[in-house]
């Protein structure tokens, strides 16, 4: 037995309502990453220089000797491109979520006062900006403690939201595992909050960006004008509104940086996208902490059984009798890579036609002769299974008048004669009436063609089936 531990899946087609405070159509959420400080820096204790997400092409760090230039582009963002920012969005009356790495606001108390007069949320953003890929669990465990005690030391009180960055396949997991964050934003995977399930732990997660990201103005492709930047904010914004305004609200997220958007041609973009948003109603601007609390409030985490972590036995269960009175199905099908994906119906159904689809012409042979005749005598005689005895049932197959029950039972007679096989038919896509004119189409065919025919009709059985029990 193999498990994929990715979700491919996510809401599927069938993401929920948002229910965005005031029927908003879109949440636009403004990201101000805080990382001045916080960088790879040998006055920090760390072996090079940063090279991370500044205005120099190409740069790399530099083991044992400290970067002036690249010390100098951080500080502008704190020196200035920091003010910039603040004085734009209080100006706006926009919150905004702070990504404060810990370090970096031990060392600007200035800044960190007036993040807080602002009301802005103080998240964290790790106890150094720095590369986690490689830093064992345990180091990394241990940055995380670290990371939230200064936090509460410089800030006053605890980060609730977490986002590391730079992280590493065990941060979500190892950040969950404190047990003490309203969400947590390392994941780029949807346009809406979800819920992650970590052990007994139920973990929200608030998706980040890094594309509607002033980080390309830094990397490549990226922005180069500041019209660049706004172009495509616009565009994403336009796109989700529209999406909203069809009753699907979604979330855009919008990561900025001090030392890059701050700079005046840069946030002349900005700054064009937030009178742009001015123009329109229901859009609703909150910290990513407002959005954790109307989710946890609105959309609530609820377990349910998963096919993917189910025992063989429990499977079997739930699923053998999905293709009629044959569970060898089900167990093989329980052997398979299964995931995240199929924890639901069209899960399910996938993994189990996958193995009636490879399996031999007589198992499959098998499987049509355990299928019941239409209305025929085991219906007569109340010996259906429950599922075939519900899917005649809907198709009027159990209110025969004795004209038809003869007619049904001369026409099942030729065809067994004929292919050897019941006539199976997905009674749910038809009713009485086409049910009869396919029996008469189908039973002209080759016994070749019919039997590729029903074992399609089986399949399509199964999936309705399924469709009861799972999403």
């Amino acid at each position: 037995m193999t498990r994929y531990p990715r979700d491919m899946r996510g809401y599927g087609p069938n993401a929920p309502d948002a229910q965005w405070p005031g029927g908003a159509k879109v949440a636009v959420q403004f990201v101000l990453n805080y990382e001045e400080g916080g960088e790879n820096c040998l006055l920090h204790g760390d072996a090079a220089s940063e090279a991370f997400l500044s205005d120099i092409p190409g740069a790399a760090q530099w083991p044992g000797q400290r970067h002036w230039n690249i010390e100098s582009i951080y500080e502008y963002g704190a020196r200035a491109g920091f003010w910039r920012l603040h004085k734009l969005f209080t100006g706006l009356n926009i919150p905004v979520t702070i990504y404060g790495v810990a370090s970096a606001l031990a060392r600007n108390p200035e800044q960190v006062a007036a993040m807080k007069s602002a009301g802005w949320e103080i998240a964290s953003h790790g106890l150094k900006w720095v590369e986690h890929k490689d830093m064992p669990a345990e180091e990394e465990r241990a940055a995380i403690a670290e990371a939230i005690r200064l936090h509460t030391e410089v800030v006053g009180e605890p980060p609730r939201g977490w986002y590391t960055g730079r992280c590493s396949s065990n941060t979500v997991r190892l950040v969950a595992e404190t047990g003490q964050f309203d969400y947590i934003s390392d994941t780029y995977d949807d346009d809406l909050p979800h819920w992650v399930e970590l052990g007994e732990q139920n973990q929200l997660i608030i998706p980040y960006t890094l594309e509607a990201n002033d980080m390309r103005f830094a990397t490549a492709p990226g922005w180069v004008t500041g019209e660049d930047f706004y172009q495509y904010l616009k565009d994403s914004f336009d796109t989700l509104y529209a999406e909203g305004s069809d009753g699907a609200p979604k979330m855009m997220s919008i990561g900025l940086h001090c030392r890059l958007i701050g700079r005046p041609g840069k946030i002349a973009g900005l700054k064009r996208f937030l009178d742009y948003i001015a123009g329109f109603d229901g859009v609703w601007t909150p910290t990513r902490l407002e959005i954790a609390e109307h989710w946890q409030k609105t959309h609530p985490h609820q377990r349910f059984e998963r096919p993917s972590e189910m025992s063989q036995e429990r499977f079997v269960e739930l699923y053998g009798s999905i293709f009629e009175h044959s569970p060898w199905i089900a167990e093989r099908a329980h052997g398979l890579e299964l995931g995240q994906a199929h924890d639901c119906a069209a899960g399910v159904h996938n993994a189990l036609c996958r193995i009636f689809r490879t399996a031999s012409y007589q198992e499959r042979h098998d499987v049509l002769t355990a299928h019941p005749d239409l209305a025929g005598k085991l219906a007569a005689a109340g010996r259906l299974t429950a599922e075939s005895t519900s899917e005649q049932s809907s198709a009027g197959l159990d209110m025969l008048t004795d004209e038809e029950r003869a007619t049904f039972t001369s026409l099942n007679d030729a065809y067994v004669a004929k292919h050897g096989f019941p006539f199976i038919i997905a009674v749910r896509d038809h009713d009485k009436a086409s049910i009869m004119a396919n029996f008469h189409r189908r039973i002209d065919h080759s016994t070749e063609v019919e039997f590729e025919e029903a074992c399609k009709q089986v399949e399509r059985i199964a999936e309705f089936r399924l469709g009861d029990l799972l999403p």
